[in-house]
């Protein structure tokens, strides 16, 4: 089941649409908005998490943070170049993600950083399968491919336990899918 859901969170019509150049600016900018209201709460839970990690994990998730701080000013710059305004309400999918990141908050250490590894895993493979030299989104295929942010991942999982988390692992992977099912259907 795991194995189906990695493929579905990585592979998604979404994905496709951003590799072949067919996504509409508008479930683009939907999704990027939504996107970047993810990542202040991302930022946030893993603030919390480096309060409480053992400190051998310390400098992957502090550079974790500063790298989602970088990351939002990166979203500001792209909001202004696409004329977007990312003040907008968080949609249903959006909340309902930032609920999973408040109950990890409540859970122990090691859910919680295997948690943080499948969606930041997710998210390295996702825009991997994105990735064309073609695409008109390639900027920010390179992006979300960039080294740096692969080796962050690969830090992350020599952290994480996922083979004691699988149905925190389905959860993280369901709320991955409908994060890309939103930006195609609006109202989530």
């Amino acid at each position: 089941m795991l194995d189906a859901l990695w493929t579905q969170a990585t592979r998604h019509p979404f994905l496709d649409a951003v590799r072949d150049g067919t996504i509409s600016d508008t479930a683009f900018d939907r999704w990027l908005v939504q996107d970047a209201l993810f990542v202040a709460d991302l930022l946030t839970f893993q603030a919390r998490l480096l309060a409480r990690a053992p400190r051998q994990a310390q400098s992957a998730l502090a550079g974790g943070c500063v790298a989602l701080v970088a990351e939002l000013d990166w979203f500001d710059v792209q909001a202004r170049s696409r004329g977007i305004d990312l003040n907008q309400s968080a949609l249903s999918t959006t909340l309902a993600y930032r609920d999973v990141l408040s109950r990890l908050d409540a859970a122990p250490y090691d859910a919680a950083v295997t948690a943080l590894w499948a969606l930041e895993r997710v998210y390295l493979l996702a825009w991997t399968h994105a990735s064309s030299p073609s695409s008109p989104f390639t900027e920010f295929t390179e992006h979300w491919t960039d080294p740096g942010f692969a080796e962050y991942v690969a830090a992350l999982e020599t952290l994480a336990t996922p083979g004691e988390h699988d149905a925190l692992l389905d959860d993280v992977l369901r709320h991955e899918i409908a994060f890309w099912d939103m930006a195609l259907a609006p109202g989530h």
